[in-house]
């Protein structure tokens, strides 16, 4: 890789950072960001849909409405914090962006990743629809369907991700489900 000079243009020197001089042309790096009108869109409204989830429990924490009372509520949300562990570790380090881009390395498809293609945003859905159950309120509803709105599009934004960077997606997704395995 070279360094920009200052005679480079903006264009220019966005390609000399993200892009190795190959022998005859321009090859792009493994797993570099590659900046589109389309990809930028869909990073900034994962973005949005990241905070728009941590307001929903946010606001759910502030008025006591997130942690379910119930015995079987309980156990709901016990088991999706145990997914969430559960896909966490499968996935590593690498797990968690702001935006839903994908990561260097190989597409997992084990631990969790065999039935859910989303165990994290799944457990997080699952959560918060205990709270529902424990609490029926207008308040807890409309915050669940906000965030689970949000969730879905962060799922969606990162499956575009997904299928641009990994060939094998595709037949992945198509034999695993998002949120509920063997439904939905």
């Amino acid at each position: 890789m070279r360094r920009c000079s200052v005679k480079d243009t903006t264009k220019e020197k966005w390609k000399n950072v993200f892009y190795k001089v190959g022998a005859q042309n321009l090859e792009p790096l493994p797993y570099t960001i590659h900046f589109s009108t389309t990809g930028m869109i869909a990073k900034i409204t994962s973005l949005v849909a990241l905070i728009v989830a941590i307001a929903g429990f946010y606001i759910l924490l502030k008025y006591q409405l997130l942690f379910s009372t119930h015995p079987i509520t309980i156990a709901i949300q016990a088991l999706a914090i145990a997914l969430m562990i559960w896909a966490r570790i499968t996935l590593g380090w690498r797990s968690f962006h702001g935006s839903a881009n994908t990561t260097g390395g190989n597409l997992v498809t084990n631990g969790p990743y065999q039935y859910w293609r989303h165990p994290i945003y799944a457990s997080i859905i699952y959560f918060i629809w205990a709270s529902v159950i424990s609490y029926p309120y207008v308040l807890t509803i409309v915050v669940a369907i906000t965030v689970t709105m949000a969730i879905v599009s962060r799922a969606l934004l990162e499956e575009y991700f997904l299928l641009k960077a990994y060939p094998e997606y595709e037949a992945y997704a198509k034999r695993t489900k998002r949120i509920i395995p063997y439904v939905v």
